[in-house]
């Protein structure tokens, strides 16, 4: 089930409120005892994130929930660039449940939100622990959940019909997110190759005057899109790397000035 983008939130009872994670959404599901864990894009991440995975173990047989990968940062707040340079070895991520999906073998897509929270709260969450946690509903007014997540730099918050059933795939507005707070600004500082001209760009920020690796990303260029970049970064590049930290031992091609 999909968000969908708005300027305001609403502010009634009818509305059940949420933080908006800075993660990644991803499908858990367990069938015939062998935990699985797909993105909203149907990539395979139980060999990403292992651990998410082996906290899991306890879920129902034949149970499907929805929720979010995310990484917290040293002030215990979701960061996408923490996500972003994930390494095995490092402290767990955390998986945060927010919607039930089948439960034992049912189908509870039809149930309202808050009876599908109910069951999660009763039948799943008393079955698993840490990295593994709870969206919970926020309860305070809209203009304090604002001002506090404004006060505190998290990314949004979502809002979800009460009385919605679960519709997959669908961007019916019965979910909707609002940004609070501005993204970070970033910059295209390399890319790294392909055989005509690149695969993925290299992005950073700036932390003052140093220029901190952040992620890479290739999605959303048409090959025509592509070429018509390539051309503009080609002559920008330089031999020495920008970034203050690094992100490979090895040097990412094509780095930019």
């Amino acid at each position: 089930m999909l968000l969908l983008r708005t300027d305001t939130l609403p502010d009634d009872q009818g509305w059940i409120y949420e933080i908006k994670f800075d993660g990644y959404r991803a499908v858990a599901f367990k069938i015939g005892g062998t935990v699985h864990l797909r993105s909203r894009n149907d990539n395979d991440f139980a060999i990403r994130y292992p651990g998410i995975v082996k906290a899991l173990a306890h879920l129902p047989d034949e149970t499907v929930i929805d929720g979010e990968v995310v990484a917290l940062d040293d002030a215990g707040k979701p960061s996408f660039n923490t996500l972003q340079n994930f390494r095995s070895g490092q402290a767990p991520l955390h998986f945060y449940i927010f919607d039930l999906v089948v439960l034992k073998g049912k189908d509870v897509m039809g149930e309202t939100l808050e009876t599908r929270r109910g069951l999660i709260e009763t039948k799943v969450l008393s079955k698993l622990a840490e990295p593994i946690r709870y969206s919970p509903g926020l309860e305070a007014s809209l203009p304090d959940l604002i001002q506090s997540v404004k006060a505190q730099w998290l990314e949004g918050l979502v809002a979800k019909r009460r009385h919605s059933r679960y519709e997959p795939g669908q961007q019916s507005g019965a979910w909707v997110k609002m940004r609070v707070n501005q993204g970070q600004e970033l910059v295209i500082a390399g890319h790294t190759p392909s055989a005509k001209n690149f695969d993925a760009l290299v992005i950073g920020y700036y932390d003052g005057p140093d220029l901190i690796y952040a992620a890479r990303t290739r999605n959303r260029f048409t090959p025509a899109s592509r070429a018509e970049l390539f051309k503009k970064i080609k002559p920008l590049e330089v031999e020495k790397c920008p970034f203050a930290n690094l992100p490979e031992k090895r040097r990412a091609a094509g780095v930019l000035g």
